[in-house]
């Protein structure tokens, strides 16, 4: 016959205390999807961006029209591992999020002294949640330079288009 004694197992109201503790990592849990949504379509339209444009190298007649679609695939190709590195790391900090509440839980019912575990995990998260925005914060940089990039590059074509007398004006 197992012998349960009452002090060993967490009471209800140990319980409902954890779990309102636990309530705020699982907050911040919901904001990490919310985020992964953004990044996961920034991602997919960048995927659809550079198929678009790798497709348009075989037809590109001009030298400089090949030049300008090569370097903008490679642009591309760099906000994809960005995007995937972001991706990578705020799923690490969910990851880690979770096992926050899990500790949270080992720790009140097992009667161990997990705060050290506990805090080296949520720290974990809020450093990987950090470099996934610094990723994310790298690639719009480059989005922005690249469309800067190509508005010149169309202003420089329409004024080079354009009749000299008319450029003057």
């Amino acid at each position: 016959m197992i012998d349960l004694q009452t002090d060993a197992m967490p009471t209800v109201d140990s319980i409902a205390q954890t779990i309102q503790i636990a309530v705020a990592p699982v907050f911040l849990l919901a904001g990490i999807s919310g985020l992964l949504m953004v990044l996961t379509t920034r991602l997919g339209r960048i995927i659809d961006r550079a198929r678009i444009v790798e497709g348009r190298i075989p037809h590109a007649r001009r030298e400089d029209q090949q030049e300008l679609l090569h370097s903008e695939a490679e642009a591309l190709w760099r906000r994809i591992r960005l995007m995937n590195w972001s991706i990578r790391f705020c799923v690490g900090g969910a990851l880690a999020i979770c096992l926050v509440v899990v500790m949270l839980f080992v720790g009140d019912f097992t009667h161990v002294n997990a705060s050290i575990v506990t805090a080296t995990f949520f720290v974990a998260a809020m450093v990987q949640i950090i470099s996934g925005l610094l990723c994310l914060l790298y690639e719009v940089g480059i989005s922005t330079n690249r469309m800067r990039q190509g508005i010149e590059i169309a202003l420089e074509e329409v004024l080079h288009d354009l009749p000299r007398a008319r450029r003057h004006e």
